[in-house]
């Protein structure tokens, strides 16, 4: 989950039970992986925290999470773009192409439950869709840390697409 006094945005966020085909820009990350699912592993966010922590980069919002097996990427801001980071045994830097992605925003808590639903809810949308098509599985995405109350917590699925 993102720190909430993040403050530069990777990308913009999807508002709250709006779906949209949204464009990703290209970016540095660095990711932390389980070899459980995201919602069992408990350890994914604090190598991320103590790579930037210990290197002075600035937290970015959102993060972005893969579910099975569990994946937290850390979006890494214009201050260290141009920095040569590099992999440690923990936390690994990559990059990642621009991409298409349908998206649904949605609020409240960070559960397997609620990413389940909002996922739902975008599948049935893509469905009906003629021109689009999912070429991928779906992402979480968190924009809040876990200091912000469930209620006020903004999160999206996003499915990557490629538009017909």
């Amino acid at each position: 989950m993102a720190i909430a006094s993040a403050s530069e945005q990777a990308f913009d966020r999807t508002e709250v039970g709006v779906i949209e085909i949204k464009s990703l820009p290209a970016s540095k990350v660095i990711k932390s992986t389980s070899d459980t699912s995201y919602f069992e592993a408990n350890n994914l966010f604090m190598p991320l925290f103590w790579y930037i922590t210990t290197r002075g980069i600035a937290m970015t919002a959102p993060v972005e999470v893969e579910l099975d097996p569990g994946v937290m990427y850390f979006y890494i801001g214009t201050d260290a773009q141009e920095r040569a980071l590099k992999s440690t045994g923990t936390v690994r830097v990559e990059s990642f192409p621009e991409r298409t992605v349908a998206a649904i925003g949605y609020q409240g808590a960070y559960t397997e439950d609620q990413f389940n639903e909002a996922k739902t809810r975008l599948e049935a949308w893509l469905v009906e869709q003629t021109d689009i098509s999912p070429i991928g599985e779906a992402n979480a995405v968190y924009w809040h840390g876990p200091s912000v109350p469930n209620a006020q917590k903004h999160a999206e699925v996003h499915i990557p697409v490629e538009v017909l």
